[in-house]
């Protein structure tokens, strides 16, 4: 079995059962490649461009197809994300993530805020036995993605995690900055043995907004019709501007997991490798953005990513 094609095994892999309700599993719709950036090289959109030209390079001489609409890769996006958790981090060390995101145009927000609830895991079917489905009684979308990260100690290489996420408006509940973590568990089910200490807070994490800047690069093109769009982001606190991290993502969406073909998997995988050993100077490895946030303050809450 190649590479490429256990990748593909792994990611359908998701066994057979049902949610209490009876509605079976979710299966995975996604695969999502994150590159974690060193920050502090990105001081400018001219900076967010060259990180651009850099992945076209790389790409081209990995098979890999780039193109670009009229006016991408010119003017970043500016979203406002803040991460909520227990001050022991209860969450999180149990690999939840409970985050706000809001979108800025001109200097202002627009739109309905968007919450993400999620668990992510490196086993695909303690993922997918979590129904992430909010308690609401309005929309919301369900995401079930494979996320391909670097290995933790070198560069060259991947490792997968698996992140079931809902999102949804933030208008739809009645979510503050400050929330018992009883509220929040009637919100989100999966959170109800975490309410075992009524009087715990669920508040925003480290004190910290940050402020992400997203730069659409454009589609990558593996062939046979498999594309993913790709955008460069950095985060930065949105109080002293203090440049937190960088990434870089590329995301394929499919119906079924035999439409990633093994020549579309092997430019994908190799593409992400490519990128590690050329651009060294640009990787930063062993974390995620979430983590950076968490350990900001020099807390060391337990690491399920």
């Amino acid at each position: 079995m190649t590479a490429d094609t256990e990748i593909r095994e792994q990611i359908g892999a998701v066994g057979a059962g049902c949610y209490s309700d009876g509605h079976p599993y979710d299966a995975v719709h996604y695969l999502e490649c994150k590159l974690i950036l060193t920050p502090h090289r990105f001081t400018s959109v001219a900076a967010f461009q060259e990180f651009g030209a850099f992945m076209g390079g790389v790409a081209k001489t990995s098979g890999v197809g780039v193109a670009s609409a009229p006016g991408m890769g010119s003017t970043p996006t500016l979203r406002e994300v803040m991460f909520f958790d227990t001050p022991d981090f209860r969450l999180y060390n149990n690999a939840f993530i409970l985050r706000r995101r809001t979108r800025y145009e001109h200097g202002f927000a627009i739109g309905d805020p968007e919450i993400v609830f999620k668990f992510r895991h490196a086993d695909l079917c303690k993922a997918a036995e979590v129904d992430v489905r909010p308690r609401i009684a309005g929309n919301y979308r369900v995401k079930f993605k494979a996320e391909m990260l670097p290995l933790r100690d070198r560069l060259g290489g991947y490792r997968m995690l698996f992140s079931h996420n809902t999102q949804f408006g933030l208008s739809q509940v009645r979510l503050e900055d400050s929330n018992p973590i009883t509220l929040v568990a009637e919100i989100f089910p999966p959170l109800d043995r975490l309410a075992d200490a009524p009087d715990a807070k669920v508040e925003l994490v480290n004190h910290m907004v940050v402020e992400e800047l997203l730069l659409d690069l454009g589609v990558l093109e593996f062939g046979k019709g498999v594309t993913a769009e790709c955008n460069v982001a950095l985060w930065r606190s949105r109080a002293e501007h203090t440049p937190l991290v960088g990434e870089f993502a590329f995301q394929c969406k499919f119906k079924r997991c035999d439409e990633l073909h093994d020549k579309a998997m092997h430019r994908c995988r190799e593409l992400f490798i490519n990128l590690q050993t050329a651009g060294r100077e640009w990787v930063l490895p062993g974390t995620t953005k979430t983590g950076v946030v968490y350990r900001f303050n020099g807390n060391v809450p337990q690491n399920h990513e």
